[in-house]
């Protein structure tokens, strides 16, 4: 990794949610949390916790020299909402099978 630079993977154990159009695309008690120097904390849920059925890919990649090439996914009136790396580099493996929404809510008290 670049000098200076930073990327830490790790088990969450918040309740994470993401409400998109007034429905609940994903919610998780067991998101991976990424931190990364100069971004903001993300979290990437467990596919089975997202309304896949809710989705749709999308044509658009990009790429990261530190995380990979991301996919997307679109929901009604919301393009490219969510993102993943189904290859991730061997430096964030623990993203895989997760999928990120940049609008997430972290649940606060309890389950």
């Amino acid at each position: 990794m670049t000098t200076g630079h930073r990327i830490t993977v790790e088990p969450g154990t918040e309740h994470v949610r993401v409400v998109l159009g007034g429905r609940v695309v994903a919610e998780s008690h067991r998101p991976v949390v990424l931190r990364e120097t100069g971004c903001p904390v993300r979290y990437y849920l467990p596919e089975a916790d997202v309304r896949m059925d809710l989705l749709t890919p999308s044509p658009s990649r990009t790429y990261c020299p530190f995380k990979g090439t991301a996919s997307y996914w679109s929901l009604d009136g919301a393009k490219d909402a969510a993102w993943a790396y189904p290859e991730p580099k061997d430096e964030v493996a623990g993203i895989k099978g997760h999928l990120c929404f940049y609008e997430t809510e972290v649940v606060r008290g309890g389950r």
